[in-house]
């Protein structure tokens, strides 16, 4: 298996399971690698680590859901899996330099981390199906 295949895998697996507990334990488990391998490919392919990638997904993804849903922030920090409203909104701020209060009213979506593809190819579920992503 190649490094992109390996990325891929990791890739659709944090994604399928985003708003689950994830651990860095658990995605090494699923990829078949150790932990600390796993995270320097990871690293060196995408740029971020492991946690990181997956905060950032999960807080661009709230920031989705401030802008495009009505849910109470509450329930979309939950979702983000923090346990507070207060942690969610310390880490929300400190990656859009605003309080999810503040996002929310402004209406404008602005991601800071869509998900990784490989070669701009976005490949879901270990199949043969690719979709270009738009540039």
């Amino acid at each position: 298996m190649g490094n992109n295949d390996i990325i891929i895998k990791v890739v659709n697996y944090i994604e399928d399971n985003l708003e689950g507990k994830l651990n860095l334990d658990e995605v090494a488990k699923k990829a078949g690698y150790s932990k600390f391998h796993l995270n320097r490919l990871f690293s060196d392919n995408v740029g971020c680590t492991i946690y990181k990638y997956v905060q950032m997904r999960r807080l661009t993804e709230a920031a989705r859901k401030l802008v495009y849903t009505k849910k109470p922030i509450i329930d979309i920090a939950l979702e983000a899996n923090y346990n507070s409203q207060q942690s969610f909104t310390l880490a929300f701020k400190q990656l859009f330099f605003h309080t999810p209060q503040e996002y929310r009213v402004t209406k404008i979506y602005s991601p800071k981390r869509n998900r990784f593809s490989v070669n701009n190819v976005q490949f879901h579920n270990n199949n043969a199906k690719r979709e270009v992503m738009a540039a």
